[in-house]
C-alpha cells in the first residue's frame, strides 16, 4: 500500500459546518468531507480491494466509495489532516491479514492429566448413587 499514490486519490469537499460557533459557522466551511472510489483505485491491488469491501462493507456506498466526515475543530486545514490520518488508520487496520491457525496436538502429559481427572469424576460420582442391596 503506496499512501502517496492513495492520498492522491482522496476527493475533499468543504461543507458548513453544524453546531454551535456564532456567525463565524454561518459563513464558513470548515466540515470535510472525504470521498475514496475503491472500485477504481489504481494504487491498490485487486485483492486488497476485495479485502476491504468486504472488511468495510457496512460504510460503503453502492458504487463502493467510502466517504468520512470531519468536523471536530474549527479549522478546514486541520479537519483535512484529521479525515486523512482517520482514513488511513482505517486501511491499514483493514487491509491487515489475519494468520491462519494452525490446530496443534495436545501433549501426551495434558492427555494423560484429562483421562486421570475424567476417572477421578466418574468414581466420585459413583460413589453417590445408593448402595445397590440385591448383591
Amino acid at each position: 500500500m503506496n499512501t502517496e499514490n492513495i492520498i492522491k486519490e482522496l476527493q475533499f469537499k468543504a461543507i458548513r459546518s453544524s453546531g454551535s460557533g456564532g456567525q463565524h459557522v454561518n459563513k464558513t466551511s470548515s466540515k470535510i468531507e472525504l470521498t475514496f472510489d475503491l472500485e477504481n483505485s489504481f494504487a491498490l491491488s485487486d485483492e486488497e480491494k476485495q479485502r476491504l469491501k468486504t472488511k468495510l462493507s457496512s460504510k460503503l456506498t453502492k458504487e463502493n466509495v467510502l466517504i468520512l466526515f470531519c468536523e471536530e475543530t474549527r479549522s478546514q486545514h486541520k479537519n483535512k489532516e484529521l479525515a486523512i490520518k482517520r482514513f488511513l488508520g482505517l486501511l491499514k487496520t483493514n487491509l491487515i491479514q489475519p494468520k491462519k491457525r494452525r490446530p496443534t496436538k495436545p501433549s501426551r502429559s495434558v492427555l494423560k492429566k484429562n483421562a486421570e481427572s475424567k476417572l477421578r469424576n466418574s468414581v466420585k460420582k459413583a460413589l453417590r448413587k445408593r448402595p445397590r442391596i440385591d448383591e
